[in-house]
């Protein structure tokens, strides 16, 4: 007889407390807090994401193509949204630094600061609704405390307005409900046959490649 499989639930429980100890803040935010970030890394700060985001909404979209049916398509369909309108919130922060909207796509991203999202745009391509859903889960309420953390001292240490600071307070928080609907959508990938170890192991790259975008913008200092 097999053993019982794991629920969403439990998933989500074991990979918080796998990833507890790698949550410590990244070097480059404790600098930052510190202002001991020079202006040019925070242009490459906006340029990064600009690709990112970028990619990361066409990653959405290729993932609701592949899984259109409720609640995958829905979830992935709400992400690609709003990852456009984390593009459009980029312009402001971009501009406070006297970058235009057309300085964004010329930016020569770092290749490392990009391991996101290729691997984003792997399980696009080749992961399951459950390895997908459950990273985001894990990973977007670790990135959104780093959002929160960048968002607080761009504003007091470099005197950047709320409006130029808002795509990172737009991260700071997941959306209302996205967990349980995250959650929703890797059950039923369980409940077709998903692994539940590549769910997890999903989660823990995603994480390391969070982890490899804020070490490359601190790469030197």
């Amino acid at each position: 007889m097999s053993s019982r499989r794991p629920t969403a639930q439990e998933l989500r429980e074991r990979l918080s407390v796998e990833l507890e100890p790698l949550a410590a803040r990244p070097r480059f935010l404790e600098l930052l807090k510190e202002r001991k970030v020079p202006r040019e890394r925070l242009t490459w700060l906006a340029g990064e994401q600009y690709h990112i985001i970028s990619s990361d909404q066409r990653s959405f979209s290729l993932l609701a193509a592949r899984f259109p049916e409720p609640p995958a398509g829905e979830l992935f369909l709400d992400l690609a949204k709003g990852e456009a309108q984390a593009l459009r919130l980029l312009v402001p922060y971009a501009a406070a630094l006297g970058w235009t909207e057309d300085d964004l796509p010329t930016y020569q991203p770092k290749p490392l600061a990009q391991a996101y999202p290729h691997f984003l745009a792997w399980c696009a391509l080749s992961g399951t609704r459950s390895a997908v859903a459950l990273a985001m889960a894990a990973n977007l309420r670790i990135w959104g405390s780093y959002c929160a953390t960048t968002a607080a001292a761009l504003q007091s240490g470099y005197g950047l307005t709320a409006d130029s600071v808002e795509f990172f307070r737009w991260f700071a928080e997941p959306p209302e409900g996205f967990e349980d609907a995250a959650l929703a959508v890797v059950q039923a990938g369980l409940d077709a046959g998903d692994d539940p170890e590549a769910a997890l192991r999903a989660g823990h790259m995603m994480h390391a490649y969070e982890l490899a975008f804020w070490k490359a913008l601190g790469e030197g200092l």
